[in-house]
C-alpha cells in the first residue's frame, strides 16, 4: 500500500506533498528535521492522505496534489477550513 500525503507547517504558509508507505514514520522524520526540504518549515501536521495499491497510481496522484490546481485550490482550502 502506498500513501500520498500532504502536511502543513504550523509556523509558516507552507504545504508539502509526498508519497510513502508509512505515514506516521514519515511525519516524524519531517518534524525531527531529518528531511532537508522541509527542515525550515517544521513543525507539521498531517493535512491530507489517501491510499493507493499501485506505486505508479500513487505517483500520479502525488503529481496532481503538487500541481497548481491540487495544491493551490484544494489543499489550501482544506488547510484553511480545518
Amino acid at each position: 500500500m502506498y500513501y500520498v500525503y500532504a502536511i502543513s507547517s504550523l509556523s509558516r504558509n507552507y504545504i508539502y506533498v509526498g508519497m510513502t508507505i508509512n505515514i506516521p514514520d514519515r511525519l516524524e522524520r519531517h518534524n525531527q528535521g531529518r528531511e532537508k526540504t522541509t527542515r525550515a518549515y517544521r513543525p507539521f501536521k498531517l493535512l491530507y492522505s489517501e491510499s493507493l495499491d499501485i506505486r505508479i497510481d500513487a505517483r500520479k496522484r502525488e503529481k496532481y496534489w503538487k500541481s497548481g490546481v491540487g495544491k493551490e485550490k484544494k489543499l489550501r482550502l482544506i488547510r484553511d477550513n480545518s
